[in-house]
């Protein structure tokens, strides 16, 4: 990466240039395709996903006694999928007096049910359950480099991908390094100031008055930073360098523990997913003889509940749980 010399032409970094790219006009989150795209996530791994998700409103619902205005939003919404498929999902007396809401920055998808609400901000003062599934990796956030003095420098990014040196990290940047990413002084190491997400997060869980709040990501904590960042792009269903020119996703995995509230915790989603009933465990076969049918439904539900809480793959996904105002209900 070469040095800062007169201001380059087009260079910024990278939490500005990923923000523009994503989500300014004609940035990739505006794109008619959606995010599906160009990649998988457990939404769209299978239907179970969001039967689990259904599930945990349920437990919300009861924790909450029951309310006539219960809610479900649906951060970081895509084309809806998630929020149709828990809708779905429902007992149909929970579903009558839920209020389902997707928040999203693309417009409105072609043929979304109309009792689901599209907003551009989560609405705020509402009881229920608030779902992030993959959205703190794709709030921008800055990356840093350590120079040959062992001096933390921002990370500047042209238009075409490539990288320079700027100024050393500074302020609010620097404590939160110092407490959540200490970079050792070796040149080439580097890191992605969690600032923004924290804050992000912060407010978003602000906007309930009572429930849950849930945020699912690939994720780090403290103690296994990944020494070289994890700054990426996909476009298409491949992992693709990440350059910010609006053609493919910009994501980095979320330091999940710096977003800890008071009150939170964190637990990989194959034990979020299992105390919510996806296993993964094969059908008797005996069901085979009884049943063909069923037991070929069954196998292909264990599969997909495999691939849900695989270690190495979705199932490494860190859950963020935040309760306000009511015990956690996954602690059970």
């Amino acid at each position: 990466m070469r040095p800062q010399g007169d201001p380059p032409d087009g260079a910024r970094g990278w939490r500005e240039a990923a923000h523009q790219a994503l989500y300014g006009p004609g940035g990739f989150y505006r794109r008619p395709e959606g995010p599906a795209g160009h990649f998988r996530t457990s939404v769209h791994a299978s239907a179970l996903f969001a039967a689990a998700v259904a599930r945990l409103l349920c437990r919300v619902d009861e924790a909450l006694g029951r309310p006539a205005d219960l809610a479900f939003v649906d951060m970081a919404a895509g084309r809806g999928e998630l929020v149709t498929g828990v809708r779905a999902a429902l007992p149909s007396d929970v579903a009558a007096r839920t209020r389902f809401c997707a928040v999203e920055v693309a417009d409105r998808p072609a043929g979304l049910p109309e009792q689901v609400e599209w907003l551009g901000t989560p609405p705020c003062g509402v009881r229920g359950l608030l779902f992030a599934n993959e959205w703190l990796d794709n709030v921008p956030v800055d990356v840093v480099e350590v120079d040959g003095s062992g001096v933390p420098r921002r990370v500047l990014v042209r238009p075409d991908g490539s990288e320079l040196t700027g100024g050393p990290v500074d302020g609010e940047d620097a404590a939160w390094l110092e407490r959540w990413w200490p970079l050792p002084a070796e040149e080439g190491l580097r890191a992605e100031i969690g600032l923004p997400r924290d804050r992000a997060w912060a407010e978003t869980v602000g906007c309930l008055e009572q429930g849950l709040a849930v945020a699912v990501d690939y994720a780090h904590t403290v103690d296994a930073r990944p020494p070289f960042g994890t700054l990426t792009g996909f476009r298409e269903g491949r992992e693709v360098p990440p350059v910010p020119d609006g053609t493919r996703d910009l994501t980095a995995h979320v330091a999940l523990d710096s977003c800890l509230l008071p009150g939170g915790r964190l637990l990989p989603q194959r034990e979020a997913l299992r105390a919510l009933g996806v296993t993964g465990a094969r059908p008797p076969l005996t069901l085979a003889s009884s049943d063909p049918a069923g037991y070929v439904r069954a196998l292909a539900a264990a599969s997909e509940a495999s691939e849900l809480t695989a270690p190495g793959g979705l199932g490494g996904f860190g859950w963020l749980l935040q309760p306000v105002g009511v015990p956690d209900p996954l602690a059970r």
